[in-house]
């Protein structure tokens, strides 16, 4: 796009990120929800063959489906995303990258994902949900920072449920989300046949607990579980690990 027609594209308030891969850019409002660092780890934990259909769910303003169009070789790429406003930033910044063709993105309730989509009809399922179990204390449970950080919309039932439904027999989910729930989300995921295959904490120093969690499920497959070694964030305040570094593109 030329500088004019950018112009038209954005919005007021709203500012165009440089994603520092194939030259990507992002659209964000500071003032609704940015992405963040979690999006990009889950970006480099999730697999997506040559060929594969992926559908990333509550998309927001695009940040996977953009980010794994770079990293892979998927033949499409879909997003769902139920905030219009988040919706329509996500297809703007589709289109500022010439990725129409191959990026989706789709207005719609994550929890109705299986009748908007149909039972098998993706290959790869990712997702960042949200981490905090319903919506207390909210001052406002309809902001949209407060949507994406607490299960005000859908529960994880919810999204292992519909990444379930729509996936493949032996179809790959992968996700992003905090080990104070990990119980949970294991015990969630076997219960709708998405068997966990892999898991990699996140730690923000070495010395330092963690403060997420990386899991790769399939679809119907038999009990293995691995553990990878830990991602660490930090070598000291400020400074990235050299495997940090290269998931952003530095």
């Amino acid at each position: 796009m030329t500088d004019r027609e950018l112009g038209a594209v954005i919005k007021p308030g709203e500012r165009l990120d440089d994603l520092q891969r194939n030259g990507l850019r992002i659209l964000q409002h500071p003032e609704r929800f940015c992405f963040g660092m979690d999006a990009v780890l889950l970006s480099g934990f999730a697999r997506v063959q040559p060929g594969e259909r992926c559908l990333d769910l509550g998309t927001g303003t695009g940040i996977l489906p953009l980010l794994l169009s770079a990293k892979t070789e998927a033949a499409h790429l879909t997003g769902l995303e139920i905030q219009p406003e988040s919706a329509d930033m996500a297809r703007r910044s589709v289109a500022i990258n010439g990725l129409s063709e191959r990026i989706d993105i789709r207005e719609g309730d994550l929890c109705e994902a299986s009748l908007l989509f149909g039972k098998a009809a993706f290959d790869v399922v990712t997702c960042n949900p949200p981490y905090m179990a319903g919506g207390h204390g909210l001052v406002n449970p309809a902001d949209a920072r407060a949507i994406a950080r607490h299960e005000v919309l859908c529960s994880f039932e919810d999204v292992a449920r519909e990444s379930s439904l729509v996936l493949k027999s032996g179809g790959h989910f992968f996700l992003v989300h905090r080990p104070f729930r990990l119980t949970e989300l294991l015990l969630t995921l076997v219960r709708h046949r998405l068997e966990p295959k892999r898991m990699r904490f996140v730690h923000p120093y070495a010395d330092k607990e963690p403060n997420m969690v990386l899991l790769e499920c399939v679809k119907s497959a038999k009990r293995m579980l691995t553990v990878e070694k830990p991602l660490i964030v930090f070598d000291a305040p400020g400074q990235y690990t050299k495997e940090i570094a290269e998931l952003y593109g530095f």
